[in-house]
């Protein structure tokens, strides 16, 4: 026999005593030593899972600028104040235009006044042509003096009327200066906290250019709202509508589910990436506030489309390919294989709905060698 043959069989006789002695090691004295979990019954959910990271947005939020360029003379808030609607963030320099309003508002009430004398004076003109019209019905005064009297009664009624225009002209101008006032006061648009401010006491802003962004001056964010938008695969869109009950998952929380609900489906598939098609949603936080929650974090989402009590579950790491799984027989002390069929499932537990009975012990370690039907096996310690 040639040298190269007799080496080869040497390796092959050392490989078969290497795999044997490591199958022994693994199954011990009684077989193969396994990790097992009992098939029991409990919820169940049916979920469905973002494909990429979402991330955490607040449902309303106000980056804003003055209207009006000019110089910043009051700032009453400060980063992560919190705010109430209508309250004034920031005032530029009007004290022009509080002047201009003090006038106009002196102007409305003289053109009243001037308003109401001749609306009195209208007033005795109409009852001085009725008292002549009477005078001329019993011939005390002549055609002529009635004529006059009417006449000076329509004038004075249209001078009336006139001096009432004036005054609703006056008040219109006392309204334009309030709304140039208000052009230089920046009011928060709802309740929320100030996330950011780009200026400070003193210094010169101007509203952003046409087309031109620039920093907003304050950022108010409503953190009572806050959701998240994420993809999830097209093939589970059907699945998803809007109100449905969600779990958030945030990095910065890890091991801890937020409680949320679908609040939209987009009507459209994004094909932004290779062979990757996906429908945006948006899953809003029950309560954020109640947990200290900001925007702008990394979130995860899950969404429960389907919920069962008292279902017969095991580990999803149990079920094996075309819906099987392994069973360790206790009597036997032997593996069995089961094909089963299963119902809900998700990441954590898939339901059995035939092919396992409660209290039963299924293979979590289905990869370790020795594992196989009718191999002898033992449960390993926890």
């Amino acid at each position: 026999m040639r040298p190269a043959v007799k080496y080869g069989i040497w390796i092959a006789i050392a490989a078969v005593l290497v795999v044997g002695a490591l199958m022994l090691f693994s199954r011990g004295e009684d077989g193969v030593e396994v990790r097992v979990a009992e098939v029991t019954t409990g919820e169940i959910r049916k979920t469905v899972l973002n494909t990429r990271a979402g991330t955490v947005d607040a449902c309303r939020r106000a980056q804003m600028s003055p209207a009006s360029a000019g110089q910043i003379a009051s700032l009453p808030v400060a980063e992560g104040d919190s705010v109430t609607e209508g309250q004034v963030l920031l005032e530029i320099w009007n004290e022009d235009l509080r002047s201009e309003i003090e006038l106009s508002q002196r102007n409305l009430i003289a053109e009243r006044s001037r308003a109401a004398e001749s609306c009195t004076r209208a007033d005795l003109a109409a009852r001085e042509a009725v008292r002549l019209a009477k005078l001329r019905d019993d011939n005390l005064v002549s055609e002529e003096e009635l004529e006059r009297a009417q006449a000076e009664a329509e004038a004075r009624a249209a001078s009336c009327k006139a001096s009432n225009d004036s005054a609703s002209a006056a008040e219109a101008r006392v309204e334009v200066n309030r709304a140039r006032l208000e052009r230089t006061i920046l009011r928060s648009p709802f309740d929320g906290v100030i996330a950011e401010i780009n200026g400070e006491l003193g210094e010169f802003v101007t509203p952003s250019p046409m087309g031109v962004a620039t920093l907003p001056t304050v950022d108010v964010i409503d953190n009572n709202c806050l959701y998240i938008t994420a993809p999830i695969d097209e093939v589970d869109a059907p699945l998803v509508q809007a109100g449905q009950e969600a779990r958030i998952l945030l990095d910065a929380f890890p091991d801890q589910f937020f409680p949320g609900f679908v609040r939209r489906v987009a009507p459209y598939v994004l094909d932004l990436e290779k062979q990757a098609r996906t429908v945006e949603i948006e899953a809003e936080i029950d309560n954020p506030q109640r947990y200290g929650l900001m925007p702008g974090y990394s979130a995860d989402v899950e969404v429960i489309v389907d919920v069962r009590d008292e279902a017969l579950r095991v580990p999803t790491e149990a079920v094996i390919e075309d819906e099987r799984i392994m069973v360790l027989n206790t009597e036997t002390g032997r593996l069995e294989e089961r094909r089963v069929e299963i119902g809900l499932g998700n990441w954590e537990f898939t339901e059995i709905t035939e092919g396992a009975r409660n209290g039963e012990l299924v293979v979590l370690s289905l990869d370790r060698a020795g594992v196989e039907p009718g191999a002898p096996a033992v449960r390993a310690a926890e």
